[in-house]
C-alpha cells in the first residue's frame, strides 16, 4: 500500500507537482529549525531529499509520504518512516519522521499523519518496533510522539551537527492504536 486515507489526509508517494511546495516548506527556519543543523534548503536541496525519499522507499519497501490535505489537495509536508543511518547508536532501527508547513502546525495533522505511518509500519510492513528522534526543545514533536504511545529510551548527541536528541521507541506488538 502506497497510499493512506485519514479522515483529514492523504499520505502518498511523491509526484513532481510537489517539488516547488514542498521547497517552500524547507525554505521556512520556522519550520527546519528542528531538522538536521537546522538550516532551510533551496530548490535543489529538497530535490535531492525527495529523491533520496523515492529510493528509501525502492530499497526498504516504506519510505515518507507526501502529505496532503484532503480538503483542497494542498500539499501539507512529509511523514513516513526512515532509516535513522546518521544515529549508528540505535541501529538497527526504523524511525518515524514528520514535517509540516508552518500554517499546518497546532491543528492536529501531525499526529494524524503519524498514527497513520505506526499503523502502515505494523500492519503493512510488519514492523515490531519504530523510534522516534526529536531534538531537545522540540516540544511540539515529543508531544506527537507521546500520543503514539512512544516511550523515552534514552538521550543522546547528534554525531554530526552536536545536537541534543531524544530517542523514543514503541514497541508495536504491543501498539492499541
Amino acid at each position: 500500500m502506497t497510499e493512506i486515507l485519514t479522515p483529514r489526509l492523504l499520505l502518498r508517494r511523491w509526484t513532481d507537482d510537489d517539488l516547488v511546495p514542498m521547497a517552500d516548506i524547507d525554505a521556512d527556519p520556522e519550520v527546519m529549525r528542528w531538522v538536521g543543523d537546522g538550516s532551510v534548503r533551496d530548490l535543489e536541496g529538497t530535490a535531492e531529499d525527495i529523491e533520496r525519499w523515492e529510493e528509501e522507499w525502492d530499497e526498504e519497501g516504506f519510505g515518507l509520504f507526501a502529505v496532503e490535505l484532503l480538503a483542497s489537495g494542498e500539499l501539507i509536508g512529509c511523514a513516513g518512516l526512515s532509516v535513522p543511518e546518521y544515529l549508528p547508536e540505535v541501529m538497527p532501527a526504523v524511525e518515524i519522521v514528520f514535517r509540516l508547513g508552518r500554517s499546518f502546525q497546532g491543528q492536529g495533522y501531525a499526529s494524524e499523519a503519524a498514527h497513520a505511518v505506526l499503523e502502515f509500519a505494523l500492519q503493512d510492513r510488519g514492523l515490531d518496533r519504530v523510534v522516534g528522534i526529536a531534538r531537545l526543545g522540540d516540544d511540539a514533536a515529543e508531544n506527537v510522539l507521546r500520543k503514539l504511545g512512544m516511550a523515552p529510551e534514552r538521550e543522546t548527541t547528534h554525531p554530526v551537527h552536536g545536537v541534543p536528541l531524544h530517542i523514543h521507541a514503541i514497541d508495536l506488538t504491543e501498539y492499541q492504536g
